[in-house]
Protein backbone atom coordinates (compact mmCIF):
# COMPACT_ATOMS: atom_id res chain seq x y z
CA UNK A 1 0.00 0.00 0.00
CA UNK A 2 1.48 3.04 -1.37
CA UNK A 3 -0.49 6.01 0.70
CA UNK A 4 -2.70 4.89 3.31
CA UNK A 5 -6.03 6.62 4.34
CA UNK A 6 -8.21 7.47 6.78
CA UNK A 7 -10.76 5.59 4.78
CA UNK A 8 -8.84 2.49 4.54
CA UNK A 9 -8.70 2.55 8.33
CA UNK A 10 -12.13 3.13 9.28
CA UNK A 11 -13.50 -0.14 7.63
CA UNK A 12 -11.08 -2.09 10.97
CA UNK A 13 -12.10 0.98 13.30
CA UNK A 14 -15.28 2.67 12.59
CA UNK A 15 -15.00 5.36 15.24
CA UNK A 16 -12.48 8.09 14.06
CA UNK A 17 -12.10 9.09 17.77
CA UNK A 18 -10.97 5.95 19.14
CA UNK A 19 -8.82 5.09 15.81
CA UNK A 20 -6.86 7.91 16.36
CA UNK A 21 -6.04 7.40 19.80
CA UNK A 22 -4.95 3.62 18.74
CA UNK A 23 -2.95 4.74 15.89
CA UNK A 24 -1.51 7.37 18.21
CA UNK A 25 -0.53 3.90 20.81
CA UNK A 26 0.75 2.13 18.17
CA UNK A 27 2.90 5.00 16.99
CA UNK A 28 4.37 4.98 20.05
CA UNK A 29 4.66 1.39 20.50
CA UNK A 30 6.82 1.46 17.68
CA UNK A 31 8.88 4.51 18.58
CA UNK A 32 9.68 2.39 22.08
CA UNK A 33 11.29 -0.47 19.84
CA UNK A 34 8.01 -2.49 19.61
CA UNK A 35 8.61 -4.77 16.39
CA UNK A 36 7.01 -3.59 12.95
CA UNK A 37 4.41 -6.04 11.51
CA UNK A 38 4.60 -4.14 7.80
CA UNK A 39 7.20 -2.98 5.91
CA UNK A 40 8.73 0.56 6.95
CA UNK A 41 8.87 2.01 3.32
CA UNK A 42 10.79 5.44 4.78
CA UNK A 43 7.56 6.41 6.69
CA UNK A 44 7.77 7.57 9.67
CA UNK A 45 5.49 5.79 12.86
CA UNK A 46 2.26 7.10 12.30
CA UNK A 47 2.05 6.24 9.37
CA UNK A 48 3.04 2.57 9.79
CA UNK A 49 0.85 2.21 12.88
CA UNK A 50 -1.69 3.68 10.20
CA UNK A 51 -0.96 0.98 7.90
CA UNK A 52 -0.72 -1.96 10.55
CA UNK A 53 -4.56 -1.00 11.46
CA UNK A 54 -5.65 -0.51 7.61
CA UNK A 55 -4.07 -3.96 7.14
CA UNK A 56 -5.06 -6.03 10.06
CA UNK A 57 -1.27 -7.44 10.84
CA UNK A 58 -1.96 -6.10 14.92
CA UNK A 59 -3.86 -7.30 17.50
CA UNK A 60 -6.31 -4.75 18.09
CA UNK A 61 -7.76 -6.21 21.27
CA UNK A 62 -4.35 -6.07 22.92
CA UNK A 63 -3.88 -2.15 21.26
CA UNK A 64 -7.17 -1.02 23.11
CA UNK A 65 -5.94 -2.83 26.49
CA UNK A 66 -2.79 -0.96 26.50
CA UNK A 67 -4.13 2.11 25.58
CA UNK A 68 -6.84 1.72 28.11
CA UNK A 69 -4.32 0.93 31.22
CA UNK A 70 -2.82 4.35 29.82
CA UNK A 71 -5.47 6.58 30.56
CA UNK A 72 -5.67 4.76 34.14
CA UNK A 73 -4.26 6.70 36.96
CA UNK A 74 -3.81 3.67 39.26
CA UNK A 75 -1.84 0.55 37.91
CA UNK A 76 -3.56 -2.78 38.59
CA UNK A 77 -0.98 -3.52 41.49
CA UNK A 78 -2.25 -0.55 43.14
CA UNK A 79 -5.51 -1.69 42.62
CA UNK A 80 -4.72 -5.06 43.73
CA UNK A 81 -3.46 -3.75 46.97
CA UNK A 82 -6.34 -1.15 47.90
CA UNK A 83 -8.99 -4.42 47.48
CA UNK A 84 -6.34 -6.08 49.44
CA UNK A 85 -6.23 -3.43 52.83
CA UNK A 86 -10.24 -2.93 52.23
CA UNK A 87 -10.71 -6.95 52.70
CA UNK A 88 -7.98 -6.70 55.79
CA UNK A 89 -10.22 -3.91 57.25
CA UNK A 90 -13.88 -5.70 56.35
CA UNK A 91 -12.35 -8.72 58.46
CA UNK A 92 -11.34 -6.67 61.54
CA UNK A 93 -14.49 -4.69 61.68
CA UNK A 94 -16.27 -8.29 61.57
CA UNK A 95 -18.80 -7.02 59.30
CA UNK A 96 -20.07 -7.51 55.66
CA UNK A 97 -19.09 -5.00 52.99
CA UNK A 98 -21.83 -3.41 52.95
CA UNK A 99 -21.87 -2.27 56.17
CA UNK A 100 -18.39 -1.37 56.28
CA UNK A 101 -18.96 0.89 53.40
CA UNK A 102 -22.04 2.37 54.84
CA UNK A 103 -19.37 3.14 58.53
CA UNK A 104 -17.21 5.40 55.42
CA UNK A 105 -19.85 7.14 54.67
CA UNK A 106 -20.95 8.05 57.61
CA UNK A 107 -16.85 9.08 58.22
CA UNK A 108 -17.31 11.35 55.12
CA UNK A 109 -20.60 13.15 55.98
CA UNK A 110 -19.12 13.93 59.60
CA UNK A 111 -15.50 15.69 58.34
CA UNK A 112 -13.47 12.85 59.49
CA UNK A 113 -9.90 12.80 57.45
CA UNK A 114 -8.12 9.92 58.87
CA UNK A 115 -9.48 6.59 60.54
CA UNK A 116 -7.60 3.96 61.82
CA UNK A 117 -9.68 1.47 62.53
CA UNK A 118 -13.38 0.18 62.52
CA UNK A 119 -14.89 -1.46 65.14
CA UNK A 120 -17.86 -2.23 67.07
CA UNK A 121 -18.42 -1.63 70.52
CA UNK A 122 -20.41 -3.45 72.96
CA UNK A 123 -23.71 -1.64 72.27
CA UNK A 124 -23.38 -3.18 68.61
CA UNK A 125 -22.34 0.84 67.73
CA UNK A 126 -19.46 1.30 65.24
CA UNK A 127 -17.12 3.13 67.17
CA UNK A 128 -13.92 4.78 65.30
CA UNK A 129 -10.27 4.27 67.12
CA UNK A 130 -6.59 5.61 66.35
CA UNK A 131 -6.57 9.34 65.37
CA UNK A 132 -9.24 11.12 64.39
CA UNK A 133 -8.91 14.16 63.03
CA UNK A 134 -11.43 16.78 62.15
CA UNK A 135 -11.73 17.92 58.39
CA UNK A 136 -11.26 21.83 59.85
CA UNK A 137 -8.38 20.87 61.58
Amino acid sequence: MARVTVEDCILNVPNRFELVSLAAARARQICAGNPLTVDRDNDKDAVVSLREIADKTIDMSALQEDLIQGFQKRSLIERLEHEQQMERMKDSAGEDEGEVAEVFKDAAKIGIAKVAAVSEDDDGDFAFGGDDVDAED
